[in-house]
């Protein structure tokens, strides 16, 4: 049995004996402990997995316990009916809010949850119908199977019992197609959405669970308490659960549990010590969680768990080395016969402002092909390549794909029809493994939710996946690199990972951005010897490269650009000796004999 599982099961062991082995303060407080984990585990998912920052989380705590105090005392309504409408309200609510902060980004993000979670505090205490700064009592316990939970030590496992369902789920949710893309939100959107991911619906998606998590916490302490006020949802509890989750570990499912109980214990216990120490009262303890915190993000600015994880790691066998999945690889698209035209591009222009950074740029590329772009720094390649995969939109001309006009589609789209990239600057996630980052091309193969996920229904089609990915790797020469996270390769490498990520997309046509920048002389033979093979198979690919050695040896067709023009287009060899191409790369030659290696030299 692996030791994360024995642990597991010791925690859980040890949650289920402990109302028989502290007391009823003792009991209350890991019920708080409880509740608190809650929500800072909805922050896991928004901030630590999808790196929106919340301040507010605490409102939405106070909307789940208001609404079910609200139809329990006022209504007579069942507490589990009233979970029903609070969740209702709280998932409207985040819509709502989540359509208007998720548009921000910067520090303008957190900004705004700080100004609306302070406008619903200030609604809690000023709406007499729901009691105002006085609150709501004689809210009914809830009951489970005709048994009223009315004491802590009943509602303690109905609490722990709620966390250990919501990591259950969040793990299995991460570990999967939809959980990869969720994680793929902190590489940048143009990442992302290259790969087909729609990143709105997903920063809603986490918005939305977060707020729901925080829901449920304050629907079980309005039933656990038998009332509400305004004092446990203001802006500063909301601040509190942030930190609880920066002290554990935001990106850790089980540093929420250590960072609400940590922080829940100490801050009790400076409570009691520091007036006794000091001879005054006060609330000194904030004092210390300040100096704590600076202390935290100093020495472990990735939270406390991350040290306790690696301090396991030391007692802990080598892992052995992945084994290839032995489920069936994903199906394949029809790819056009060889020679077909795959992507056609007529007068292309892309403008900003007064500055003409392409100006009608016109070629074709066809399948079992690959045509290179060339031309100094600054001569409009990439804006092309963005242009075509649909990053940027052109101000005028044409692009076609497969025979469809693509130049008003966005990434997403052009992405599931078979048109695939990498980037001139390295976009990977460096914390998730090589193989995960693969298999994050191959999103739009599958169709699971986030919900199948969350329950492990999405088994078969996941490890179908991770075989299409392995199999990526292997055709890339880095299957021996399976496991290890993606930011510990050489660039040379970590560009060689982009390729393969590329591939598992199923694409009909490849763009590839310097994709040898970086790499030795023998990985560049790799990579062009990987090249020849994906074109023999009738793929498509479009690259743009400084190397020209590699580029001459390599392509079928060269475009050659200056200053955001196509100067010269043909075979390698017509190409290097074209007058214009000299001058763009030489400013002119008395005697080009060796224009080759003249040009390579320039750049």
């Amino acid at each position: 049995m692996k030791a994360r599982t024995v642990l597991t099961l010791g925690f859980v062991l040890l949650l289920a004996l402990a109302p028989w082995l502290v007391g009823s303060y003792g009991q209350t407080l890991l019920d708080y402990i409880g509740l608190a984990t809650i929500v800072v585990l909805g922050l896991v998912l928004l901030t630590g997995v999808g790196g929106l920052t919340s301040f507010g989380q605490a409102a939405f705590v106070g909307m789940g316990a208001y609404t079910t105090a609200y139809l329990s005392t006022v209504a007579g309504w069942s507490p589990w009916w009233g979970l029903v409408a609070a969740l209702v309200l709280v998932t409207a609510a985040a819509l709502v809010l989540g359509w208007v902060t998720l548009r921000m980004s910067g520090h303008y993000l957190p900004l705004s949850t700080l100004a609306w979670g302070l406008s619903i505090y200030l609604v809690f205490g000023n709406v007499q119908a729901i009691g105002g700064q006085t609150g709501l009592s004689g809210i009914a316990p809830i009951g489970v199977l005709g048994w009223q939970l009315t004491t802590p030590r009943q509602y303690h496992y109905l609490i722990w019992g709620v966390v250990l369902l919501i990591v259950w789920t969040v793990h299995n949710m991460l570990d999967s197609r939809e959980g990869r893309a969720m994680r793929a939100l902190k590489g940048g959107a143009l990442m992302a959405e290259a790969m087909g991911i729609h990143t709105t619906r997903f920063k809603t998606i986490l918005f939305v669970l977060a707020a729901q998590y925080a829901c449920v916490s304050g629907w079980l302490y309005a039933h656990m308490q038998g009332f509400v006020n305004p004092t446990p949802f203001s802006l500063g509890q909301g601040i509190e659960y942030l930190f609880m989750g920066v002290v554990g570990g935001i990106g850790d499912l089980w540093g929420a549990v250590l960072g609400s109980s940590l922080y829940s214990l100490l801050r009790q216990w400076l409570s009691d010590l520091l007036p006794q120490l000091l001879g005054r009262s006060g609330s000194f303890e904030g004092l210390a969680f300040g100096i704590l915190m600076i202390v935290i993000l100093q020495r472990a600015p990735e939270g406390l768990w991350s040290h306790l994880r690696a301090l396991g790691r030391r007692w802990q066998a080598a892992a052995a080395p992945l084994q290839a999945p032995h489920a069936p690889q994903l199906g394949e698209r029809a790819r056009p016969a060889a020679g077909d035209v795959v992507l056609q591009v007529r007068e292309l222009s892309k403008r900003f402002g007064g500055l003409v950074a392409n100006n009608a740029i016109s070629f074709e590329v066809r399948a079992g092909e690959v045509l290179a772009l060339i031309g100094p720094n600054g001569a409009g390649k990439s804006t092309l390549f963005n242009c075509i995969s649909a990053v940027d939109r052109a101000s005028a001309g044409q692009v076609s794909f497969l025979g469809r006009s693509i130049e008003r589609s966005d990434s997403r789209a052009v992405a599931a029809m078979g048109l695939s990239r990498t980037f001139q600057h390295v976009r990977l996630l460096p914390r998730m493994s090589v193989l995960d980052n693969v298999a994050l091309g191959a999103h739009l193969r599958g169709h699971h939710s986030f919900v199948a996920s969350a329950w492990r229904l999405d088994r078969a089609q996941e490890a179908s996946i991770q075989a299409t990915a392995w199999r990526q790797l292997e055709r890339c020469g880095l299957a021996e690199h399976a496991q290890q996270p993606a930011g510990s390769l050489p660039l040379g490498l970590q560009r060689v990972v982009e390729i393969a990520r590329a591939l598992a997309t199923d694409p009909c046509l490849l763009l590839l951005d310097e994709p040898a920048a970086g790499l030795r002389y023998l990985e560049k033979r790799k990579l062009a010897q990987l090249l020849e093979q994906l074109r023999e198979q009738g793929l498509a690919i479009l690259l743009v490269e400084h190397d020209l050695d590699f580029v001459m040896g390599l392509a079928d067709r060269v475009v050659a650009m200056d200053f955001g023009e196509k100067i010269a287009e043909g075979t390698p060899r017509e190409v290097q000796k074209h007058p214009a191409v000299i001058e763009a790369y030489l400013g002119g030659v008395d005697e080009p004999a060796a224009p080759a290696q003249a040009m390579e030299q320039a750049v």
